[in-house]
């Protein structure tokens, strides 16, 4: 099997993998694709399985990622997906190799990538970068993990950035997010229904810049899930397993 890069020149009549044959997020993966787009304009790329498949990698330079990490000089992975039939197929490593090979093209020193302590819808499971030589040089609550791939001992250890804080927010659900991920696009207005039943304020902030990104009050940009002022998950829910969060949460109080 080969694998493709997806261009601006491309993009159109090419799938991206995200949200594939989910007609309900077409709006969501328009927009997606249109985030890609202005990303690859500042060093973006993105390679997926020449199949009909949920298999890509997609990587930037770190000082442009939408993160609020510090990894100069470092390539950042901000998405690495291998899906049903084709996992287990070493499709995950040669996708990898892609960003190290560019990485060391561009005279980088390392890659970095977010992982969760334990395995968790959305981020990578850490073992596997563990086992392909990564090392979890930070750790931040409630399961975030920076993990490394560094080939110049010299260069200085990526680090999440300090000085983020938790802004002033209206109680009830509040949710940051951006345009990379469509499911995050996607699934607004349904959770937003749900709060409604629960009489819960329901607010959220769509992330627009690279600067807003990385000063965001959450590591995981792509979707941070507030209640009352605290972060209570990254992961895009169904409607129901957010009513049983929220029912949760209420009773908690």
């Amino acid at each position: 099997m080969s694998y493709i890069q997806i261009t601006k020149n491309n993009m159109e009549c090419e799938h991206i993998c995200c949200a594939l044959g989910a007609k309900q997020y077409e709006e969501a993966v328009a927009e997606k694709k249109q985030w890609l787009m202005n990303r690859m304009d500042e060093g973006l790329v993105f390679y997926r399985l020449n199949e009909r498949a949920k298999v890509f990698i997609e990587y930037l330079p770190a000082e442009l990622a939408w993160v609020p990490i510090q990894a100069p000089n470092y390539m950042y992975i901000n998405c690495l997906w291998v899906s049903g039939k084709y996992k287990n197929n070493g499709h995950a490593k040669q996708l990898l190799d892609y960003c190290k090979n560019d990485a060391l093209s561009r005279g980088m020193d390392g890659i970095v990538h977010i992982t969760g302590k334990k395995k968790l819808p959305y981020l990578s499971d850490y073992r596997f970068f563990e086992h392909l030589g990564f090392k979890v040089v930070e750790q931040a609550e409630p399961y975030f993990q920076l993990m490394s791939l560094k080939w110049n001992d010299k260069a200085a250890e990526p680090s999440f950035k300090k000085h983020m804080k938790i802004p002033d927010m209206a109680d009830g659900i509040v949710i940051y997010y951006t345009a990379q991920c469509p499911f995050a696009i996607g699934i607004l207005d349904e959770l937003k229904k749900v709060t409604e039943i629960h009489k819960v304020p329901f607010k959220t902030h769509k992330i627009t810049t690279k600067e807003q990104a990385q000063n965001a009050p959450t590591l995981w940009t792509t979707f941070g899930l507030f209640y009352n002022g605290k972060f209570i998950t990254h992961e895009i829910m169904s409607p129901a397993k957010f009513d049983k969060l929220l029912s949760t949460l209420q009773l908690a109080q």
